[in-house]
């Protein structure tokens, strides 16, 4: 039996231990944090996205978890609405999608759907490895030494195993001048089912539903080009978001009474990742690891779960060989990866200061990201 070890358990490694163990490999998960991290951004399924939940089985398990979001105002100021999205729009695929939910419900489903079949290892990482042509020898940080026949980072932005197989971070993250920071509070701003979003010029300040009803999700964006934050001072990212964020108005003054009592606060560069190949050997790249199209781009998960599919797909289909199953997991979702990065793009660009003239948005591009790659039937293992 193929034994593969996955790094990362937040969405992109449980989705792909799934399907390696519905294809008869032996899986192992291996995640840094001493358990699943909870709460987190809210995230989106579209188009394509909803079939892979759909061959999964979770689509009930998914459903019950989101946010349920109903739509989203923009604001003024004063708080008076001036556009309204629904999440009815567009199929369910529009701006607030019809199933949007946190990172850390969606990861809870994938691991339930997954701890009964698959070896996961909180608290660890991967410390060292060595590859030859039959499998890699791997070193834990907890000093347990093992060995698989394949390994897969998904492990997000800041890979710690892209850095150990492919070099550093900075060849292959691409910050696109803005930053994206989030926290949860306590919904005294009367927040019902609809996001409630405040724009200028070069920032923002939203607040958003979750199924908590007591709280909502704080986001703040700004422009930030060329600027760097450190991610272990954390008393430095909130001074920084509090001098960013200083009389935009509105609601933001009252969300920023909570930043210090925040338990969740996460601040970062809007950033993608550009590869020219998402594999080194028997090692290869899932998701934020492999090819981060930024929180712009909307599409983030959808990318990890489409492509955990394809990628468990093609390595069995092509008998674990993972010169093959790599390169055609690759060609299969290159188009649709790019598509994401261009909208992701496209729409940090409509934020930079002073703002550009409208972008003319090409719905041609946004129906190939939502919904252009092929989805194979692959066979099962009992057919195999």
């Amino acid at each position: 039996m193929t034994r593969v070890l996955i790094a990362g358990a937040s969405i992109g490694g449980p989705a792909l231990a799934f399907w390696l163990h519905r294809w008869g490999a032996e899986v192992t998960v291996v995640e840094r944090a001493p358990e699943l991290r909870p709460g987190g951004q809210a995230v989106d399924a579209r188009g394509v996205t909803k079939e892979v939940i759909r061959r999964m089985g979770l689509e009930a398990a998914v459903r019950a978890a989101r946010t349920e979001t109903a739509g989203a105002h923009t604001v003024d100021a004063e708080g008076t609405i001036l556009e309204t999205f629904n999440a009815e729009d567009d199929g369910g695929d529009g701006y607030i999608s019809d199933i949007e939910i946190l990172r850390g419900d969606l990861s809870q489903v994938l691991y339930d759907a997954t701890r009964d079949d698959v070896e996961y290892l909180f608290g660890d990482r991967i410390a060292q490895l060595t590859q030859d042509a039959n499998g890699v020898d791997v070193a834990f940080e907890s000093g347990a030494q093992r060995r698989f026949e394949l390994m897969i980072g998904a492990d997000g932005l800041y890979s710690s195993l892209r850095a150990l197989v492919f070099g550093p971070h900075e060849r292959f993250v691409r910050h696109l001048g803005h930053m994206l920071a989030f926290y949860s509070v306590p919904n005294e701003f009367g927040l019902d089912r609809y996001l409630l979003d405040h724009q200028e010029p070069g920032r923002s300040a939203g607040l958003r539903p979750i199924r908590d009803a007591t709280r909502a999700m704080a986001i703040f964006a700004f422009a930030a080009p060329g600027l760097e934050v450190d991610h272990r001072d954390i008393p430095a990212q909130k001074r920084l978001l509090r001098e960013r964020m200083a009389g935009l108005g509105w609601e933001t003054e009252r969300i920023l009474v909570h930043l210090d009592d925040a338990p969740d606060f996460y601040l970062d560069q809007v950033a993608q990742v550009k590869m020219e190949r998402w594999s080194s050997g028997r090692v290869g790249l899932l998701g934020d690891a492999a090819f981060s199209s930024s929180p712009l781009s909307g599409q983030g998960t959808g990318l990890a779960l489409v492509g955990a599919y394809l990628l468990a797909g093609e390595l069995a289909a092509a008998g674990w060989d993972p010169a093959a199953g790599f390169a055609k997991y690759e060609a299969r979702m290159r188009g649709f990866v790019e598509a994401n990065q261009e909208i992701g793009r496209l729409h940090a660009s409509s934020k930079d200061v002073p703002p550009p003239p409208e972008p003319e948005w090409d719905f041609a591009l946004i129906d190939r990201a939502i919904n252009g790659v092929e989805l194979p039937d692959y066979a099962p293992v009992s057919a195999r």
